[in-house]
């Protein structure tokens, strides 16, 4: 069997012969249909990911779609493994996978699970997010903060801000649900939002989030951000005054934040979201042997990568 396989944190995954994985008890060996490159796999194969412990080798991939021994499409979510999805064959839990419809796409499903998957958990499991409410996207114009437009608008928001660097990009933005638009540096234009989902943190967050509680029309109406991805930095130095005069939560999403079982009771709905092509996510289909040179190369922002063995 090949697989994608990482031997060392400072250089991407090879194309290389790999054992065939084996299944344990409340385990099926699968093939592996489609498996997506996303900033979670990414920071999975540098060792950067908190939840990294330093194994190596790992086959990275946390997802995929997947064929089982009946022939049965099923989207797959790995506990964290040392043996991904980027493979020929992987070995997955059953309860944490859906079966998938009968005619659906496998590359688009791959390419959507992830990124739906971040704004959707976060909307419905980290905080109490109502109908009516308005929501800031920051990094709207790459793959997962583009699929946040559609989840915030499905899940009934009343207006959503789509924030991110490239003009033009945003320009795109109207199509998908946003109602407005605004440059990184121009957070303060959306200063009354009940909500942020934020992909960037660092500097972005450090600057934005001042920008909008000191244009706040009311600061004691609940502003509450949740922080994602770190795209732009892990850390932000946050001023202690912007704690005590705002009604500001400040909250994480993901492993850990959210227990396992939370994104499990989640995957049946997203999967049936995904397959009905409720997402419109820009992906292209890569081999997996051309994995090494796929890893490196530019990459447009609202692009996805899906291999497929």
């Amino acid at each position: 069997m090949h697989a994608a396989v990482v031997t060392t944190f400072d250089a991407p995954p090879r194309y290389l012969e790999y054992p065939e994985p084996v299944a344990g008890p409340d385990e099926l060996a699968v093939d592996v249909v489609a498996a997506a490159l996303h900033q979670r796999v990414r920071s999975q194969a540098d060792g950067s990911h908190y939840t990294s412990t330093g194994e190596l080798p790992i086959v990275p991939g946390i997802d995929a779609v997947v064929r089982d021994a009946d022939g049965r499409l099923r989207y797959a979510l790995l506990d964290d493994t040392a043996f991904g999805t980027m493979a020929e064959r992987t070995v997955i839990e059953a309860r944490r996978s859906v079966i998938l419809p009968d005619g659906v796409d496998p590359v688009a499903v791959a390419a959507a699970m992830n990124p739906a998957m971040s704004s959707w958990v976060a909307l419905r499991r980290r905080i109490d997010f109502e109908a009516g409410q308005s929501v800031l996207v920051i990094g709207a114009t790459g793959n997962a903060g583009r699929v946040a437009i559609q989840v915030a608008k499905r899940f009934g928001a009343a207006r959503v801000i789509a924030a991110g660097r490239n003009r033009e990009r945003l320009a795109e933005l109207g199509a998908l649900g946003a109602d407005e638009v605004c440059t990184l540096d121009g957070l303060a234009a959306a200063a009354d939002v009940d909500v942020v989902i934020d992909y960037l943190w660092g500097a972005t967050a450090e600057h934005g989030l001042v920008d909008m509680l000191t244009a706040r029309a009311d600061r004691g109406r609940p502003l509450t951000w949740i922080q994602i991805g770190s795209i732009t930095g892990a850390t932000a130095a946050i001023p202690s005054a912007a704690l005590r005069s705002a009604r500001l939560s400040i909250v994480g999403s993901g492993v850990g934040s959210v227990p396992g079982r939370d994104y499990i009771a989640e995957l049946p709905a997203i999967a049936e979201a995904a397959s009905a092509g409720a997402f419109d996510v820009r992906t292209r289909t890569v081999p997996l042997r051309d994995v090494e040179s796929a890893w490196t190369e530019p990459l447009a922002s609202d692009e996805r990568i899906v291999f497929t063995p």
